[in-house]
């Protein structure tokens, strides 16, 4: 039960990280930067630690009697993290929306997912799962063939999508990418899923904080709560430098004023997208806790992204115009990270 509850709660998560930038469509009349910006704020700096005191009234004190190299670790990752989100945008720029996906996500689950169990190889620590584990036990082979699955259903999703970019571009209806470079698209990719993983390490790093909220009698389901609040500083503190260079070199700090565009539609949608952002993280946290920080959340919040960013595409019709077979790939990749998401819980379970 505590198996089907965390593959559960993961999937929420991936619902929300599929959904947070639909309410940014209906931001009207403002620059990128700005409204991600302000986004941002609610996702990285207010909705974190109001969801902490809701479920762990007195978070504060968790924190700050932490160990100052946890707390220091914890925020090195985010930004790290933070780093990872900027090159993203780089990868998609030199090899195209859905081959720069299918390569990031792709390095992003693997890298989240492994290097944490070789490091406990190493560094050994009760509860923790090594990759040692993984590949002598039945358990641990079983979620080493779900990540594996989950890898081909990324790569199939992928597929599908380069389909439908050629037959757009052919017809018109997308325009071709000038600026394709494999050879650094790829090495920008692989920097940037490594980078983007280390949000997963950060909450490893922050173990600690997890235990002590445990410890002071708070509900486990949400223990991960107070890591988030200071792991997101790191985020905060990348994407805030970088929305405000742009701000300067754009001239578009008047978006957060100017009377003549609509403010208050704007700020609510984007408090929306923020919170929604956060919420990905705030179920993933309550997946871990049934789970155990462990491979497996890591893949299942990844593959639930795919799926359900794929799933909008097909709703949004996003797909018309692309022929039979391009729509069969992508809807075989959809089936496949279902199928991944079954073999992990499953594993789980034997576990």
């Amino acid at each position: 039960m505590q198996a089907v509850l965390g593959v559960f709660f993961h999937l929420i998560g991936g619902v929300a990280a599929g959904s947070f930038y639909m309410p940014y469509k209906k931001v009207r009349h403002w620059s990128w930067e700005s409204y991600w910006l302000i986004g941002g704020l609610f996702s990285w700096l207010l909705v974190p630690p109001l969801m902490a005191w809701l479920t762990l009234p007195g978070f504060w004190d968790l924190i700050w009697s932490a160990p100052s190299a946890v707390l220091g670790y914890v925020v090195l990752f985010g930004l790290f993290w933070g780093i990872g989100g900027l090159t993203y945008g780089l990868g998609i720029r030199y090899l195209g929306l859905s081959l720069g996906n299918t390569v990031i996500l792709g390095f992003c689950a693997v890298f989240g997912a492994l290097v944490p169990t070789i490091y406990y190889d190493v560094f050994p620590k009760e509860d923790k799962t090594t990759f040692s584990e993984l590949i002598s036990s039945s358990w641990g082979q079983v979620i080493l063939l779900g990540i594996l699955v989950c890898l081909l259903g990324i790569v199939i999703c992928g597929k599908a999508g380069m389909m439908k970019e050629k037959q757009l571009s052919k017809n018109g209806s997308l325009e071709t990418n000038s600026e394709f470079n494999l050879i650094k698209g790829l090495v920008i990719a692989l920097c940037s899923g490594i980078l983007s993983s280390c949000f997963n390490f950060g909450i490893e790093a922050g173990q600690s904080l997890a235990e002590s909220a445990v410890a002071a009698g708070f509900n486990p389901l949400f223990q991960n709560n107070a890591t988030f609040v200071v792991l997101l500083w790191g985020g905060l503190t990348v994407n805030l430098i970088w929305c405000i260079l742009l701000n300067i070199k754009n001239k578009s700090f008047d978006d957060y004023s100017n009377l003549k565009k609509p403010l208050l539609r704007n700020y609510l949608f984007c408090a929306l997208a923020g919170t929604t952002w956060f919420l990905q993280f705030f179920f993933y946290g309550m997946g871990e806790s049934k789970l155990g920080n462990g491979a497996t959340g890591w893949v299942l919040h990844m593959s639930s992204i795919i799926l359900v960013g794929n799933i909008w595409g097909l709703i949004l019709k996003e797909w018309k115009g692309v022929d039979k077979k391009a729509k069969v790939t992508v809807g075989t990749g959809i089936g496949v990270i279902l199928m991944a998401v079954a073999i992990l819980g499953y594993g789980n379970y034997l576990r």
